[in-house]
C-alpha cells in the first residue's frame, strides 16, 4: 500500500508538471487590443460588465449591412467584404459574446437567441432603423434567428455557408471542433490550447489555403485565448444543437434572401443548399466551385459582387452610391 501511495503521488506530480508545461495562458485583453483593435473599433457597453467590440464603417447615410462572424472567428473575417462594400454601404461588424475582443457574457448565455439579442443591442445603440444582415456558419444561424426575432428590422438576409440545416458532413469535423464537443477534453482545452489545433482546424475549413496564413492562425489562436473566451467556447459547444425545421423558416419567404455556399465546404456540405432551397423557394442561391467554408474570404471579389448586385436588385434602398465591385 505504501508503494502504491508513492506511485500515485509521483503520478500526480508528473501530471501537475505536464499541466504547467503544456498550459496555454490567457493573453491580456489590453495586449490583444493593441494588436487587433483599429481606429474604427468601438467598445459599446450593452449592459453592465459587457461591452461589444464593434466597427461601423462606410457612409452613415448609406443602407446598413451588418455582418455576423462564425464560430471561434471574429469581425476580422469580414474585412475582405468591408474593403469591397463600404464604399456603398454602412458596414457594421461585431465580435459576438465569447469571441474576439468582446469577451464572455456575464450571464453566460451563448445560444443563437442570446447572440441575436446582442446583435439587436448593437443595432439599437448605433441607431440603425433597418438593415441587411449577413452571417457565416454559426453567424448565419444567428442572422437567421435575428430575422425571425426582429423581422421589422431586416431588409434582407444573406446566408454564407450557414449552420442550422439538418445535414451532416461526410467526414469528421476538424480536431478543434471534435475536442470542443467531447466532455473532459473540452474542459482541458480551456487551459491547454496548442496552436497546431487552431492551425489544422482553419486549414481544413478552407479550400483556398492562403486564407489560413500564419497571421490568420495567430489571430484566431490569440483571440481564442482572450480572458474568458475559451470557457465561453466550451460552454457554447456543450449546449445541444437543434437543427431548423422547415416550419421554423416559413416566414423568411417574404424576406429578400441570398444563400452563398462553397462547393468544397468540409464543415457544412453543399447538400445543405438543397435543404434550404426546399424550404425557401423564393431565395437566390449561388455556389462557388473550388471554395470551402469561407467564401467571403476565399472568393472576396465574387462573393462581395454577388451581394452588392443582390441587394441593389432586391432591396431598393441599397441602390444608391457607387457601382458594386466587378465580378471576380
Amino acid at each position: 500500500m505504501k508503494k502504491l501511495g508513492w506511485l500515485l503521488a509521483a503520478l500526480a506530480a508528473a501530471l501537475g508538471i505536464a499541466f504547467l508545461w503544456l498550459r496555454t495562458p490567457d493573453v491580456p485583453l489590453e495586449e490583444l487590443k493593441t494588436r487587433y483593435a483599429s481606429v474604427d473599433s468601438q467598445f459599446l457597453e450593452l449592459k453592465p460588465g459587457f461591452s461589444a467590440h464593434v466597427r461601423d464603417q462606410g457612409p452613415r447615410d448609406a443602407p446598413a449591412l451588418l455582418l455576423v462572424h462564425g464560430s471561434n472567428a471574429s469581425l476580422h473575417s469580414w474585412e475582405p467584404w468591408v474593403e469591397r462594400l463600404s464604399n456603398r454601404y454602412r458596414v457594421i461588424t461585431l465580435d459576438l459574446q465569447g469571441h474576439g475582443l468582446t469577451g464572455p457574457d456575464p450571464a453566460g448565455c451563448y445560444t443563437p437567441a442570446c447572440m441575436a439579442e446582442t446583435v439587436e443591442a448593437v443595432r439599437a445603440r448605433l441607431g440603425v432603423e433597418k438593415m441587411a444582415i449577413a452571417g457565416n456558419s454559426m453567424g448565419g444561424l444567428v442572422a437567421t434567428r435575428y430575422a425571425l426575432q426582429h423581422p421589422d428590422r431586416v431588409a434582407a438576409l444573406v446566408l454564407v455557408d450557414a449552420s442550422g440545416a439538418p445535414v451532416q458532413a461526410a467526414g469528421p469535423p476538424p480536431i478543434g471542433f471534435r475536442i470542443a464537443r467531447t466532455p473532459v477534453l473540452r474542459d482541458i482545452a480551456a487551459y491547454i490550447t496548442p496552436r497546431f489545433i487552431v492551425d489544422e482546424t482553419l486549414k481544413k475549413s478552407v479550400s483556398v489555403k492562403s486564407v489560413a496564413s500564419e497571421a490568420a492562425v495567430t489571430r484566431y489562436w490569440e483571440l481564442l485565448r482572450a480572458p474568458g473566451n475559451r470557457e465561453a467556447t466550451m460552454a457554447r459547444f456543450a449546449t445541444p444543437r437543434v437543427p431548423w425545421q422547415a416550419t421554423d423558416l416559413a416566414t423568411l419567404n417574404s424576406v429578400p434572401l441570398l444563400v452563398l455556399w462553397g462547393r468544397d465546404d468540409a464543415l457544412i456540405p453543399v447538400q445543405a443548399v438543397e435543404w434550404f432551397r426546399s424550404v425557401l423557394p423564393n431565395a437566390t442561391f449561388i455556389a462557388y466551385d473550388g471554395i470551402g467554408h469561407l467564401p467571403h474570404e476565399e472568393a472576396p471579389d465574387r462573393s462581395a459582387a454577388d451581394v452588392a448586385r443582390f441587394l441593389a436588385q432586391d432591396w431598393p434602398g441599397a441602390a444608391t452610391g457607387t457601382e458594386p465591385p466587378p465580378v471576380g
